[in-house]
C-alpha cells in the first residue's frame, strides 16, 4: 500500500403519507411561552444521508429504519432514483435496492441542492468502476471543497478529473480501487465517510488518518458491517478497513439526530423552561450540557435515554450565565450548534465570545438576530454577545433564514422574543428538523407554518 498526505483548506418515487409544505412558507412565531412536556427527536439527517448512499454499495436491499422525514432525504431519495435505485417509503422506513442500477451520473440539480449529494461518488466508483458528479450544493455557510475527496479516491486508484462543474472517476486499472495509506489534511466528515465507502470495496488494507470521529462516523461504519464490510476504528482518528468485493442490504436504523437534541435543550434554555427529551445519547453532547450547565441549566438524566433540562427561574437562580465557545470537529463544540448558542447567548447574563473555526462564513445569521435587538458584534470568526438577560428581553422581528442551522436561531429567538416574529426562508430549516412546528407545539409553543403575514389570534 502507497503512503500518501493532503491538505485542505477548512472545510422520485418517495411516497410519504404527509402533505409537503406550501411553497415559500413562513414560520410566525408569538413568543414568550413557557415550554413543557416531552419531545422525541427523529433519526439523524447528518446519519441518514451518508446510509443512503451507502446503499449504493450493496447488492439486493437495504431496510432503513428511523429515517427522518425531511427535504434533504428526500432529495438523496430522488438523487439514488436518478441511478435507477427503487426507493420505497413506509413512514420512517425506507428500503432501497440497487440491483436496478443503469447509470453512474447522479441527476446534477439534485446533488447541487445539497452537500451529502456528492457521498454517491465513493460506492458507485468502488462497485461499478466509474462516476461522474456533479459539484455538491447545501448552504452556503463556507467553503467545503471536494479536494480531500479526490486526493483520498486517487490514492485508492482512481483517475479523476473535473470538467464541466462534475467529477468524472474511473478505477485506473479497470479492475478494482486498490487499498492504500493516507492521511487527510482535515478530518472532514463528508471526505471520511466518502472514503471509507470507496474503501470497504478496495482490493487490500486501507488506513485513513486524521479520520473524522464524529458519531455518524459510528453509525455509517455500523451499517457497512452489517452489510459484510470489515471497518475498525469508528469514532477514532484512525480508521483500519479491508475491502470486500461483495456487499449485501441489511436491516440498519439511523442513530437519533444529536443536533436536533441540542436544539431542543437550547429552546428550553432560551424560553427559560424545563422539558424533557428522548432518545438521547449522552456521550454525543457532553460539549453543550457541560456549557449548559456551568451557565445554570439543571440537567437530569431520567432514564438511559432521556434527559431533562430545566432552565426556569426558580432553578437557575438571578438568571442564566453567558459562556464562551470555540467550535472544532468532535469532540468539540459542534458548528452545527454555533448559531443556536448565540441565539441563547444573547439572552444571558454578561460578555459571551463564539469562535467558529470550522466554516469561515457562518455568522450571517448575526444580522438577523441583531434584528430581535441582540447586541453582537463581529470580527472575522470570532463574535462577542453582549446579553443583559431576560429582564432586556429580544423583541419579535421579520426575519428572514438563509441556512438550516442560522434559520433555526431565529426560530429559538422567537420563542424568546416579546410579540410575534415570522421568519421566512423557512424552507432552508425544513432540510434538517422533522415537523418542527408540530414538535414545538406540543410543547406548548405558540407557532403556525402559513404562507401569509397575518398570526391567528
Amino acid at each position: 500500500m502507497g503512503t500518501f498526505c493532503f491538505c485542505s483548506s477548512m472545510t422520485s418515487n418517495f411516497n410519504v403519507p404527509q402533505v409537503l409544505p406550501p411553497s415559500d412558507p413562513k414560520l410566525v412565531v408569538n413568543g414568550g411561552s413557557t415550554l413543557s412536556g416531552h419531545v422525541i427527536v427523529s433519526g439523524s439527517k447528518n446519519s441518514a444521508l451518508p446510509i443512503l448512499a451507502a446503499t449504493l454499495c450493496c447488492s439486493g436491499s437495504s431496510n432503513l429504519k428511523n429515517v427522518p422525514y425531511l427535504s434533504d432525504t428526500r432529495t438523496m431519495a430522488s438523487i439514488l432514483e436518478s441511478l435507477g435505485a427503487q426507493v420505497m417509503s413506509f413512514g420512517g422506513d425506507m428500503v432501497v435496492n440497487t440491483d436496478g442500477i443503469v447509470s453512474v451520473e447522479p441527476d446534477s440539480s439534485d446533488v447541487g441542492k445539497l452537500r451529502g449529494g456528492f457521498f454517491v461518488i465513493g460506492p458507485l466508483l468502488a462497485r461499478f468502476g466509474e462516476a461522474c458528479v456533479g459539484l455538491p450544493g447545501g448552504c452556503d455557510i463556507g467553503a467545503r471543497p471536494v479536494d480531500l475527496y479526490i486526493h483520498g479516491l486517487r490514492a485508492l486508484g482512481a483517475t479523476v478529473e473535473l470538467r464541466d462543474g462534475k467529477v468524472q472517476a474511473h478505477v485506473s486499472n479497470g479492475k478494482d480501487l486498490i487499498g492504500a495509506s493516507f492521511r487527510l489534511g482535515y478530518p472532514s466528515v463528508g471526505a471520511t465517510e466518502t472514503l471509507m465507502m470507496a474503501a470497504c470495496m478496495a482490493e487490500g488494507k486501507t488506513v485513513i488518518s486524521n479520520a473524522a470521529q464524529e458519531p455518524e462516523i459510528i453509525d455509517l461504519a455500523g451499517f457497512l458491517t452489517n452489510c459484510g464490510a470489515v471497518v475498525e476504528g469508528a469514532g477514532t482518528d484512525t480508521l483500519y478497513i479491508t475491502g470486500r468485493r461483495k456487499l449485501y442490504g441489511s436491516e440498519y436504523s439511523i442513530m437519533p439526530d444529536r443536533i436536533e437534541v441540542g436544539t431542543y435543550m437550547l429552546a428550553a434554555a432560551i424560553t427559560r423552561s424545563c422539558i424533557s427529551i428522548s432518545p438521547v445519547a449522552h456521550i454525543t453532547l457532553t460539549c453543550l450540557a457541560d456549557k449548559l450547565s456551568g451557565a445554570g441549566c439543571k440537567i437530569l438524566q431520567l432514564s438511559d435515554d432521556t434527559l431533562e433540562l430545566s432552565a426556569v427561574p426558580w432553578t437557575i437562580g438571578d438568571d442564566l450565565r453567558g459562556f464562551s465557545v470555540k467550535t472544532n470537529p468532535f469532540p468539540g463544540f459542534p458548528t452545527d450548534l454555533q448559531p443556536l448558542t448565540m441565539a441563547l447567548l444573547s439572552t444571558c447574563k454578561g460578555v459571551s465570545v463564539i469562535e467558529e473555526s470550522v466554516f469561515e462564513n457562518r455568522m450571517s445569521h448575526v444580522t438577523e438576530l441583531q434584528k430581535f435587538g441582540a447586541k453582537i458584534q463581529v470580527c472575522g470568526s470570532r463574535a462577542t454577545v453582549s446579553g443583559k438577560g431576560k429582564a432586556s428581553p429580544l423583541r419579535g422581528s421579520q426575519v428572514n433564514a438563509t441556512d438550516l442551522r442560522g434559520g433555526m436561531s431565529l426560530v429559538l429567538a422567537g420563542l424568546a422574543a416579546e410579540g410575534i416574529t415570522e421568519i421566512s426562508g423557512i424552507s432552508h430549516v425544513d432540510r434538517g428538523y422533522e415537523s418542527l412546528e408540530m414538535k414545538l407545539q406540543g410543547l406548548g409553543a405558540n407557532v403556525i407554518r402559513t404562507t401569509t403575514t397575518t398570526f391567528p389570534v
